[in-house]
């Protein structure tokens, strides 16, 4: 009796113990839609955790994006998200389409890269300063697009009024790329990750020019839309740039549910930067995962990234 006791527990206690080594949890993530940056690099994501030697099983998911994303965490139908900055903020909050939603219980995980904006001229201007935009005949972005909508933000902060202050056009930016190079615009502001390949095809026959932010302009615009931080475009990422260039930008987030189990969230952080050199194969924008790029916060981060950015001696919040 005892001794068949004895040979039942501890095959029970193998069982379980089997049972925890090969324990698996299972990861969706949130990318976007097939022709954008978000879609592949969700893939290689998947691929990489799934294979990282952290009991994760990942897959990835083609969504609209941003808003849908940060309702999928909420929902727990998704355990990673990829997400603008600005929307992850208005979700956090509450805001504008997330009025109906109230303030969803999000955290971040990294911030994956920026999306700087763009103040792009040509040396035939004489535009060298952002008050020389005064005047003259300035694309704001597509109508009711998201350069627009940032363009918007820094002319309010500058007291600037598009309808009187400036010849305001409204392109887009394949219409802004034909424009600029045509001398048909002086200036088109534009916003996406560095080289945007807009200011690439204006290079290719003109002498282009970025135009830096005043640094009292970028504290008023951040301080009045905290999804939005001050960023400098390194020199040399276009041609004939010579110095970094002040502007805004907004970011590309990596979103989670609040509830994330902490040791998940720093095995997925340390892992999705470890093995940045992979991600650079599928974007370019995957040089940006590095700590003190990947610690930058608009909202809490969650504990388990927390604690990994500390250990890499970077503080971000929790709370």
């Amino acid at each position: 009796m005892k001794k068949s006791l004895v040979v039942a527990l501890i095959v029970a206690g193998l069982f379980t113990m089997a049972g925890s080594a090969f324990a698996v949890t299972f990861v969706t993530i949130g990318s976007g839609g097939v022709g954008g940056t978000y879609y592949p690099l969700g893939g290689a994501m998947a691929e990489v955790l799934s294979k990282a030697d952290i009991g994760v099983k990942a897959t990835s998911r083609s969504t609209s994006a941003s808003r849908e994303n940060c309702r999928l965490l909420a929902a727990g139908r998704a355990q990673i998200g990829m997400t603008m900055g600005s929307t992850l903020y208005q979700a956090y909050k509450g805001l504008d389409a997330f009025e109906q939603d109230g303030e969803l219980p999000l955290r971040i995980l990294m911030h994956m890269y920026p999306a700087p904006h763009h103040l792009v001229t040509t040396t035939k201007t004489g535009i060298t300063s952002f008050e020389d935009i005064r005047g003259k005949k300035i694309s704001l972005g597509a109508p009711g697009g998201g350069d627009q909508v940032l363009t918007q933000m820094i002319l309010a902060a500058a007291g600037i009024d598009p309808d009187k202050d400036i010849n305001k056009q409204q392109l887009t930016q394949p219409e802004g790329v034909m424009a600029l190079k045509d001398g048909n615009v002086d200036a088109v502001f534009w916003n996406f990750a560095t080289p945007g390949s807009a200011v690439l095809e204006v290079s290719a026959v003109r002498d282009v020019v970025l135009v830096p932010l005043p640094q009292d302009l970028v504290d008023k615009v951040t301080a009045a839309h905290p999804f939005l931080f001050a960023y400098r475009i390194p020199k040399e990422t276009y041609p004939g740039q010579t110095e970094d260039v002040l502007t805004v930008a907004d970011g590309n987030f990596l979103a989670v549910n609040a509830d994330m189990d902490e040791k998940l969230g720093y095995d997925l952080v340390k892992t999705l930067i470890e093995h940045r050199e992979e991600f650079v194969k599928v974007t370019q924008q995957a040089a940006h995962f590095v700590p003190e790029e990947a610690s930058v916060g608009i909202i809490p981060f969650t504990a388990g990234a927390a604690k990994y950015f500390k250990e890499q001696g970077f503080e971000v919040e929790t709370k």
